[in-house]
């Protein structure tokens, strides 16, 4: 498995590095009688002062520790080791953004005191990555020629109105909700084109499909997680946002895998002789 990927020997490093500090604050919480050191590992947030230093509570932030260090092998193992492909300046381009864009939404979950920034720079990275997704699409799909304007609108909106937020924002309530969908729709266009196009792998759709349904699961259970808490949620959160990580990371691996070898022809079967 190490040897199946570019940069699987460092990439499980450093996921069993992050695995390792972990499950020491996990066994030095009970311990000690403080849940800081592994709240702060797992949930990247401010410790709730009212949360008890319970095994029940240590498991959950262990389990959004094991979804933070699955999504460190899946972004930094790299395509899968081989020659790699020759590719045009159009592919280049759209790898290059789609690893920025992982990049920046580690960050929105790793740096929660600085929101507007972060915000506005997954926006800006994420209009780059509309902008440079389609020329790269094999196959003309109908719909396709809509996904930039979709895209922008959806992305470039948001990151005009995190900056502008603020108690004396002009912006409308509703105009950022419009921008919200608008991001969901070409978020569904651009996993509607990576299914039909063949360079990226069913698993890498699905992942794309979960990060875009499980916000609306994790709305729909919100409640109910709360009444057990606010680590509950949090920790549902920490999971959630791993998966669009792991998908832009490895879709932008995918375009860089060696050329898929054809399946050899069945042999064929023999028949006697009359």
């Amino acid at each position: 498995m190490l040897r199946r990927h570019r940069f699987g020997v460092p990439a499980l490093l450093i996921a069993s590095v992050y695995l390792a500090v972990v499950a020491g604050a996990a066994v030095l919480a009970p311990a000690t009688g403080d849940i800081g050191a592994l709240w702060r590992m797992t949930l990247f947030t401010e410790v709730d002062e009212d949360a008890a230093v319970t095994w029940p509570n240590v498991l959950v932030l262990c389990a959004a520790g094991l979804a933070w260090a699955w999504a460190l092998w899946q972004s930094l193992r790299g395509p899968l080791a081989g020659p790699p492909p020759i590719l045009d300046r159009g592919v280049r381009r759209l790898r290059a953004g789609l690893y920025a864009a992982a990049a920046a939404s580690w960050l929105l979950a790793v740096i929660p005191s600085w929101p507007r920034g972060t915000e506005i720079l997954y926006a800006m990275v994420m209009c780059a990555v509309v902008e440079w997704f389609q020329p790269v699409l094999r196959r003309n799909l109908r719909r396709v020629a809509h996904m930039g304007t979709v895209g922008v609108l959806g992305y470039g909106g948001s990151a005009v109105f995190a900056a502008l937020d603020g108690p004396a924002s002009p912006v409308p309530d509703g105009l950022p909700l419009v921008c919200v969908v608008a991001a969901l729709v070409w978020t569904v266009l651009a996993l509607r084109a990576q299914w039909r196009d063949g360079r990226w792998r069913r698993a890498t759709v699905r992942y794309g499909i979960a990060a875009l349904l499980a916000p609306l699961g994790l709305i729909s259970a919100g409640p109910l997680l709360a009444l057990t808490g606010d680590l509950h949620l949090d920790a549902a959160g920490a999971a959630v946002g791993t998966l669009m990580l792991v998908w832009l990371a490895r879709s932008a691996h995918e375009l860089a895998d060696p050329p898929r070898q054809p399946a050899p022809p069945a042999p064929l079967s023999a028949q006697p002789h009359p």
